[in-house]
């Protein structure tokens, strides 16, 4: 039994490795079961799919292996695979990392959190909802893991000034209810606040005097709660709002990329449309998150939201104190903090009135299908690298005896090097070769003629079912990875049953967000639980919820304001034609292959 245990462990240790030596031939069948370029096709995608859940390679290799793959086995040729890696989404991702980048070094965005925070008040439930309002808008132009890991450390900074140390409040939970215990509690109380008058010079102790030990204990508990809903709702809100703008999220990119390559003539997802799309779900879903966690947790308990003792007005006085003297290191707002605003609601006002499709945008000056939102970022955030950070002065120039200073621009190219997220940017580049692929190979008209159960349920009930399959697939596996693997699927589906695609592919790829149950779905969850105050089963009874509110939202979204403007109800020419193309296709090869048989 030792022996067994011990080869057990050398096995874990090596499991990347042998995963990536034993899938390649495991999946060795797959070739033979379907025809010949298919087969070819759906071995490399379950191949990614194994690296990409397991993670035996890194992500950004997994998607290289298109262009190693694809080419040598004849599914495509590497002059059609290679260009997928820097299509127009990519760049438009490149500028919103930029930019993120700029608001980061020029610390805009914890301005932004700590005058929210100022805002809303420190009363638990609307500082829930101020945690989960700053996250959300960050996250729609910063990345979701830089927003949950600036977040977390403000919110413990304020919730240690309104409910003490939460050491503390895990040991006065943990305490037994014997006459040892309760003289204990009865001790660590009296000794805290003894602590807190000496070091606040104030008189009087009679908030622990006059409660039982049983109202301590019951307080701790009910503050630890409290606790844990703020540590879960910052991940929570970083998800959902990288949902409101095709930059905040990488698997938004996905669906404009492949959209583009199934659908060439259709123009209807750009920023402004899906910013038109996206904000008002983020909006309504952030709502009803806020609304689940504060119940959950005790934020909309009366205790610490209306009736108001003198201790806890103290504890709110201090926390408060905390958020304005956090806004007060800051100083005034600079010159360079002020360009770099500037520069970021002007990159968001071009991106949004480019060609929002309910009235006419600024695209109309210039010639029609040439410029993109891909154009406009990279506009704006060539700028930030010539732009100064100091207010330039024409006395320094007829002064000759000033000293003379280097001129420092908004960005350098240094620190974009090191905060672009250059792995993204391939997982998007491999994401669109396996779309290419799967749509050249015929894997995906293949994939989609078998999903008759999912065709035979009305539309409606089809986009519940596939944002929950697609919300749960993604708490294993990387939602970019999850994305680039079902979307050719779910198109082909739709392109069969003669829905709209979109009806299909933009729950799906909303859905990809919604990962709330497993400290490993996403990396906000992963830094929210390396905390050490959650456990698994707080993230899953919490996340279950939120999954369940996300599908509802989404699905309601879509069938009101969604089909509204993306004309979701009617199957569209854009569809239509690559219909008529396939088909000429299919009536020429069989014609071909009959003229052949026959001579």
């Amino acid at each position: 039994m030792e022996t067994l245990s011990a080869f057990a462990g050398k096995v874990w240790c090596v499991r990347k490795q042998l995963v990536v030596l034993l899938a390649p031939l495991a999946l060795i069948p797959v070739v033979f079961a379907l025809p010949a370029k298919e087969g070819k096709c759906l071995y490399v995608v379950l191949l990614m799919a194994v690296y990409w859940c397991t993670e035996a390679l890194p992500l950004a290799v997994t998607a290289l292996l298109p262009i190693c793959l694809f080419p040598t086995m004849g599914v495509l040729t590497s002059k059609k695979v290679c260009p997928q890696y820097f299509l127009e989404p990519n760049f438009l991702f490149f500028s919103g990392v930029v930019m993120a980048s700029a608001i980061e070094e020029w610390n805009v965005h914890r301005r932004i959190a700590l005058k929210v925070l100022n805002i809303v008040g420190v009363k638990p439930v609307w500082l829930i909802l101020g945690m989960m309002i700053t996250s959300s808008f960050l996250s729609m132009w910063l990345n979701n893991t830089a927003t949950t890991a600036m977040m977390l450390p403000i919110a413990n900074a304020i919730l240690e000034n309104l409910f003490g140390d939460l050491e503390k409040l895990k040991e006065n939970c943990k305490l037994k209810e014997d006459e040892e215990g309760l003289s204990q509690i009865k001790l660590q109380a009296l000794t805290s606040e003894k602590q807190i008058l000496t070091e606040d010079g104030q008189e009087g102790a009679e908030r622990h005097d006059k409660r039982t030990p049983e109202e301590v204990r019951a307080e701790s508990e009910y503050q630890l709660k409290v606790w844990k809903g703020f540590l879960l709702c910052i991940p929570y809100a970083s998800s959902i709002g990288g949902t409101a703008t095709l930059t905040g999220t990488a698997p938004n990119l996905i669906l404009m990329g492949q959209l583009t390559s199934f659908f060439p003539d259709c123009d209807l997802v750009n920023f402004g449309s899906w910013f038109v799309f996206g904000f008002p779900l983020m909006v309504l879903f952030l709502l009803l998150g806020w609304l689940w966690i504060s119940f959950l947790y005790g934020g909309l308990n009366a205790r610490l939201c209306v009736r108001k003792q003198d201790w806890q007005a103290d504890a709110e006085r201090k926390a408060k104190a905390v958020i304005d003297e956090d806004y007060k290191k800051l100083g005034p707002m600079n010159f360079a903090e002020g360009a770099i605003t500037f520069f970021f609601i002007l990159f968001a006002v071009l991106l949004f009135t480019r060609d929002p499709k309910f009235f006419p945008g600024w695209s109309i000056f210039f010639n029609k299908g040439y410029v993109s939102d891909a154009v406009t970022g990279v506009v704006i955030i060539s700028l930030l690298f010539v732009f100064p950070s100091q207010k330039p002065s024409l006395s320094w120039w007829f002064d000759f005896h000033s000293t003379n200073t280097q001129y420092i621009p908004l960005l350098s190219w240094k620190k974009v090097q090191g905060s672009v997220s250059w792995n993204i940017i391939l997982l998007l580049g491999g994401g669109f070769a396996m779309a290419k692929g799967c749509e050249e190979s015929g894997l995906a008209s293949w994939l989609g003629t078998h999903l008759q159960p999912i065709a035979r349920v009305p539309p409606p009930v089809a986009v519940i079912l596939i944002t929950a399959f697609v919300a749960c697939f993604t708490e294993f596996a990387s939602n970019t990875a999850t994305i680039i693997i079902l979307l050719p699927i779910i198109t082909e589906l739709a392109i069969n049953i003669k829905v709209n695609p979109l009806y299909f592919m933009i729950p799906a790829t909303t859905g990809c967000s919604f990962a709330f149950m497993l400290p490993v779905s996403t990396p906000p969850n992963s830094i929210a639980f390396a905390s050490g105050h959650l456990m698994v089963k707080d993230m899953v009874k919490t996340g279950f919820m939120m999954n369940i509110l996300g599908i509802l939202t989404v699905s309601l979204a879509v069938n009101t304001w969604g089909t509204y403007m993306f004309g979701l109800s009617t199957y569209p020419d854009w569809a239509q034609s690559l219909n008529v193309t396939s088909t000429t296709t299919d009536v020429y090869n069989l014609t071909t292959s009959y003229l052949n048989a026959t001579a």
